[in-house]
């Protein structure tokens, strides 16, 4: 049957429901009933070709259990004579329509979280009616939630760890795990002076609103064995705060950085070096150490087109860095070992030096095949040897 049917005038209102506008509608205070659907109906010639089609479609409209009425019009058809068929129908209360789509006790329990909400923190009720079904989805932590935006409002920029915070039922994951939508909640209450605008995202949560956050670290090993940081004999494989690595200032002049644990571990010898591991993208934990702007900094990636876009966002910070190993003649040597790149990186990168930049469009333009790439473990332990060699830097 081509005609709007019980099953139709049912999808419909469901899709209310699914794009939030019932629920809309109550937080609001506003009533979108009567609600007038229209119907797909027959036309004249339908009328006279299925005929007993139509006399099925209206019965099966008429007995249908749904809560809602229906519009009749008038036709004069030249042939059957005056008829009346439906032609649209009325749901008359919100109610009926929760009732047609089973969503009666959904919507109940969204309305005890506005009323809630209402009663502690309604300045954040134009956000539930925004996001009806997301308040739903957070119906059963959603008391917890309004706890901890009601104790930022009166504790701001608290500087304790989210573990400090001392609130009946609520622990650090359950901060953690809705950090989104705290974010959202948090900057419609909070006054401009309790939002530090430079962190953002979730990675920024505890900054952005005065939490402690774990601090950033170092990790490095010292290449020179004539200089020692620990008193011990042992391998000077030490791990720091950015704020006591920044303190440092070693006597070394060369930096290596590399991405891999392995790499760093067994980084040979080098008379006045230490190499640092990296992070990948993110080189936060370097950022707020001057000394490094007056050591020679060599950065050892892969070869492939994220390893140069890693390479052009240290630049960002040391514009003096060096890439290592990051070579046409490194990448050739070990053809047999290359890899494939799962989403190579495809815009300009604007700090590569021109040698960087001809390999990196080489790599993109997939001038030796496929998304080729040489990770930085695969190059061999003596070749590593030998450049450092050629480098003068054994």
């Amino acid at each position: 049957m081509t005609w709007t049917t019980p099953a139709d005038l049912k999808a419909k209102v469901q899709k209310l429901w699914n794009c939030g506008a019932l629920l809309t509608s109550v937080a609001e205070g506003r009533s979108m009933f009567p609600l007038r659907l229209a119907l797909k109906t027959p036309g004249s010639r339908e009328l006279s070709e299925r005929f007993q089609e139509v006399r099925a479609w209206i019965a099966l409209l008429s007995s249908a259990a749904g809560p809602y009425r229906i519009e009749w019009r008038s036709i004069n058809h030249r042939i059957l004579g005056s008829n009346e068929i439906p032609a649209a129908v009325y749901i008359d209360t919100l109610e009926d329509a929760l009732g047609l789509i089973e969503k009666r006790r959904a919507a109940e329990r969204f309305v005890a979280l506005v009323d809630l909400t209402g009663e502690r923190l309604p300045a954040l009720i134009p956000w539930m009616t925004k996001r009806p079904l997301r308040t739903l989805e957070l119906a059963e932590d959603w008391p917890r939630l309004l706890e901890i935006v009601d104790w930022l409002l009166t504790h701001p920029r608290p500087r304790i760890y989210l573990r400090q915070v001392d609130l009946p039922g609520i622990h650090t994951k359950l901060i953690e795990g809705h950090r989104g939508v705290l974010t959202e909640l948090l900057e419609l209450v909070l006054p401009e002076e309790a939002i530090d605008t430079s962190h953002t995202g979730i990675g920024g949560f505890c900054r952005r609103y005065g939490f402690l956050d774990k601090p950033s670290r170092v990790r490095f090993r010292v290449l020179d064995s004539n200089f020692r940081l620990l008193p011990v004999k042992t391998d000077q494989d030490i791990t720091l705060t950015q704020a006591s690595f920044a303190s440092l200032d070693v006597p070394l002049s060369k930096i290596f950085i590399t991405e891999n644990e392995i790499n760093f571990l067994s980084f040979p010898p080098v008379p006045n070096a230490m190499v640092l591991f990296g992070a990948g993208y993110g080189f936060d934990n370097l950022a707020t150490t001057p000394w490094l702007n007056c050591k020679d900094i060599y950065y050892w990636g892969d070869i492939d087109t994220h390893g140069f876009a890693i390479l052009n966002q240290l630049r960002g910070l040391f514009p003096h860095a060096v890439s290592f190993l990051m070579d046409r003649q490194t990448l050739l040597a070990h053809r047999t070992l290359w890899g494939l790149e799962a989403k190579p990186e495809t815009g300009p990168l604007k700090r590569l030096n021109p040698e960087e930049c001809a390999l990196y469009d080489q790599l993109r333009k997939n001038h030796w095949g496929d998304r080729v790439r040489l990770e930085q473990e695969r190059i061999g332990f003596d070749f590593l040897r030998d450049v450092l060699r050629c480098h003068a830097a054994l």
